[in-house]
């Protein structure tokens, strides 16, 4: 995954003092580079019967709809409060510092469904496990989690313990 890691720029500071982002556009703007992270992103899960991909907004719209596509499945999203046009189940869930929430259409996932979820980057993994447990509420099964990121030293890994996780780049 060196040349999927080359395409990463490190951009210090933002979006506050002390944090050092990942910025994963030169790679989404490489086509090879972006064709090589969407392959692998789905390599581990060829055989697992996915019925549907969801990805977190906003780059997991980017990763996950190309997962789908590899995986010939469709995508759904998962949203901010409020960005969703039909009947919407919701999570909240805690953050480092204040709260969130996500959105998903009520018929986005059913009880009929494996699920594969896919966002460009796992930190502290709050978002990915209100994810899952979002996913899980309208009855769907959660196979699995892939990230092309994932930042280790925040463990995020862990409030993901009973999934399958697989990331591509790890720092």
């Amino acid at each position: 995954m060196d040349a999927l890691k080359a395409k990463i720029r490190d951009i210090p500071d933002f979006p506050k003092p002390g944090i050092v982002f990942k910025d994963l556009t030169p790679l989404i703007r490489d086509p090879l580079a972006l064709r090589l992270a969407s392959e692998e992103l789905v390599k581990p899960f060829l055989n697992a019967d996915i019925t549907v991909v969801a990805g977190m907004e906003a780059r997991g719209f980017i990763f996950g709809s190309l997962a789908a596509r590899e995986l010939d499945v469709g995508f759904v999203p998962l949203r901010k409060p409020g960005k969703l046009p039909y009947q919407v189940e919701a999570l909240s869930y805690d953050l480092e510092y204040g709260s969130a929430a996500l959105e998903i259409h009520i018929d986005g996932v059913d009880s009929g469904d494996r699920v594969l979820l896919v966002d460009d980057l796992i930190a502290t993994g709050g978002t990915a496990q209100a994810s899952c447990r979002l996913i899980e509420k309208l009855g769907a099964t959660l196979v699995g989690c892939a990230f092309v990121v994932e930042l280790d030293f925040l463990r995020g890994r862990e409030k993901l313990g009973g999934y399958r996780v697989h990331s591509l780049i790890h720092y």
